[in-house]
């Protein structure tokens, strides 16, 4: 395979072909960037950045696309994208199979989100091009061999594009033994039931432009481009700004129709034909994937019935996922909003080897995803306006986290409010003011396997897997602490989350002393911590013993308890009910640091082990009294005082809390 520079095309993309052999040696390494940024996470920094939201708009890919059309012959060939930046260490290749046009640029908004977790190539087959769909089969198929053969436990992602997709099970399906991933957008397998063949049929008297100009204008969505200014417009762009983007991306979707006069006089009639082809050679295959299989389908296609065709191919499927995007037509990965890498990741997708590890596979959350955090907990933020307080190794509270360690293994020890509601604006402050990732400990119940999802956002479970979240075991726990992560702990665990009336602000921690040591095992610093500011949210409705004295309250419980299936059948729990009030705030503090290294005697005598774990938890109490006693010196606790602040200093502004 040999490099070919092009020099009029985008300077944002970089060339290479397939020779007559199949490739020899890691193709990955081959095409290996470098300048990776050294970090526990394979190379890769917390709050990356992705790219989305900053480059590319609809003009780019259109330019692009008409100077490829215009100066490129041959073969299909591979494209990689150099705007892509450096991968993070020994990462997975991924093969971009893309649409019907086979231009190959429709990742360009997702070349660098996808380029730092993967090594990235997009199959370029240029409109001149002739070779049958078999022969694209067997050129993907050769690839995908090849790196197989060099790294046989390592997996491969094929992004299938619309026609794309077909091409992606058609390999899938020939290659059941090798460990593919698929990731298939709008895929044509429908290509039969859809609205694009019967317009083509009604417009076949025009010439053949004209039915490719009709199609495109039918692909283009008008409310995700006015979604997109308002979106510029929300991030504090001038209003006039982003109407000027919104009118140039509109009209280039209509100058690029230009570039249809260069195009071959029997392009439609070849393209449709691929694209039936493709279709049937790939249904006729679907027993036959064994691979993982992500679907991500917009339900606005005009084009293609992807909708149905998601839930068709779920059921012939075994290992598959649906994404469903309400609000968006057939060409996704060009419209806004759409973050390929951050559903992958979420789906619990990403990975090295052939098992999922949620220790060594984690990838830490970039600068979009904390922005798609930020904006579905806006308004929690906007009601509690957390104050954060720690403790520094004199003594001394301090307002901010300064008091905690910078470099982990660290152990935060703490108590849980109603539903862990604490838990996002923790997270988040660490990651904003430290840029450290929280990786907190939490019940099996909050990692289901979703077969289906509808958000258009991230919900609570998308956010624990952002976030790295893992279930509660204690191989998770030692692995974190032996990596040297920030592990969240809550020993209280459900019973705290899921207290009654009554029980706010208390802790229940078990008798046993595990955590304390495995800290000093792992050489990590316990951080206890407490907060307080459910009972300025919400009023509780039920008390515990209220609601198991009520008519068929204890069996009530012990169903609800069964349903979450709970280690601890002792302990019952049951959610009280509550209603709102005018919010007040949340407040957080972190105690001082406890070293645990050299504490041999927590090791070898558990007596020692049960006065430290004695001695912490004292810790929690003592600063959730802290708390509850100077909250009330605070004159910003209610909301109307905090929004006379923000009004007159901007809402950006940290609004003041009580002298510590």
């Amino acid at each position: 395979m040999a490099t070919l520079s092009l020099p009029l095309v985008h300077p944002q993309v970089s060339l290479w072909r397939q020779g007559p052999r199949r490739l020899h040696g890691s193709p990955s390494c081959q095409f290996r960037h470098a300048g990776r940024v050294q970090s526990s996470y394979r190379g890769l920094e917390a709050l990356y950045d992705d790219g989305y939201g900053t480059v590319k708009d609809l003009d780019y890919f259109y330019q692009a696309l008409g100077q490829l059309v215009e100066h490129d012959s041959g073969p299909p060939c591979w494209l990689c994208p150099v705007d892509a930046g450096s991968t993070v260490e020994d990462a997975p290749l991924m093969l971009y199979l893309p649409g019907v046009d086979g231009m190959g640029m429709g990742l360009c908004m997702h070349h660098k989100a996808l380029g730092r977790i993967f090594e990235l190539r997009c199959l370029h087959i240029p409109f001149h091009d002739r070779t049958p769909f078999e022969e694209l089969v067997t050129m993907v198929e050769d690839v995908v061999r090849a790196e197989h053969s060099t790294s046989p436990n390592k997996p491969m992602y094929l992004l299938g594009n619309s026609f794309g997709g077909c091409l992606a099970l058609a390999v899938a399906a020939r290659n059941p033994r090798i460990d593919l991933i698929l990731v298939l957008v709008n895929p044509a397998t429908s290509f039969e039931r859809s609205e694009i063949k019967k317009l083509l049929s009604v417009f076949s008297p025009l010439s053949n432009n004209a039915c490719i100009a009709i199609t495109a204008l039918l692909n283009y969505n008008i409310d995700n481009e006015v979604n997109m200014a308002l979106s510029r417009m929300q991030s504090g762009k001038h209003p006039l700004e982003a109407l000027i983007r919104l009118t140039n991306n509109m009209s280039s979707s209509l100058k690029h129709t230009n570039v249809l006069d260069k195009l071959p006089e029997d392009t439609l009639q070849w393209k449709m034909k691929l694209m039936k082809r493709a279709a049937q050679y790939a249904n006729c295959r679907l027993q036959s994937v064994t691979a993982e299989v992500l679907l991500l389908a917009s339900c606005d296609d005009n084009l293609l019935p992807s909708k149905s065709e998601a839930y068709r191919l779920q059921n012939k499927i075994p290992k598959s996922k649906i994404f469903f995007f309400e609000k968006h037509g057939h060409s996704l990965l060009l419209e806004h909003g759409v973050h390929v890498s951050s559903i992958i990741k979420c789906a619990g997708l990403y990975r090295h080897s052939r098992r999922y590890h949620r220790v060594f596979d984690y990838i830490p959350p970039s600068t979009t995803e904390l922005k798609e955090v930020d904006k579905a907990s806006i308004d929690l933020l906007f009601r509690t306006c957390p104050a954060m307080f720690s403790t520094l190794e004199d003594g001394t509270v301090v307002r901010g986290l300064a008091g905690v360690p910078e470099d982990g293994p660290v152990l935060l020890v703490g108590n849980h409010m109603l539903l862990g509601i604490e838990l996002i604006s923790l997270a988040a402050e660490f990651m904003r003011h430290k840029k450290v990732v929280v990786r907190g400990i939490a019940h099996p119940l909050l990692f289901p396997k979703k077969t289906k999802t509808w958000s258009e956002g991230h919900d609570f479970f998308d956010f624990l897997n952002l976030w790295g979240g893992v279930p509660m075991t204690y191989k998770y726990i030692y692995e974190l602490l032996a990596a040297g992560e920030f592990v969240l702990l809550y020993p209280g665990g459900y019973r705290e989350a899921l207290h009654c009336k009554g029980e706010e602000h208390r802790i229940f921690w078990p008798e046993q002393t595990e955590f304390v040591r495995m800290a000093a095992q792992c050489n990590a610093t316990i951080v206890p911590f407490g907060v307080v500011g459910e009972d300025d949210i919400v009023n509780l409705l039920c008390t515990f013993d209220g609601i198991r004295s009520a008519p068929f309250g204890k069996e009530i419980m012990r169903a609800y308890s069964k349903h979450l299936n709970l280690r601890d059948a002792k302990h019952e729990v049951i959610f009280p009910g509550v209603c709102m009030k005018i919010p007040g705030r949340f407040y957080y503090r972190f105690g001082k640091p406890i070293p645990m290294r050299g504490r041999q005697d927590v090791l070898t005598d558990r007596r020692a082990a049960t006065v430290l774990y004695a001695h912490i938890k004292s810790e929690v109490k003592g600063i959730i009294s802290y708390l509850l006693e100077k909250r009330e010196e605070d004159e910003y606790r209610k909301i109307s005082r905090r929004l006379m602040f923000m009004a007159s200093q901007g809402f950006n502004t940290q609004v003041p809390s009580f002298d510590p």
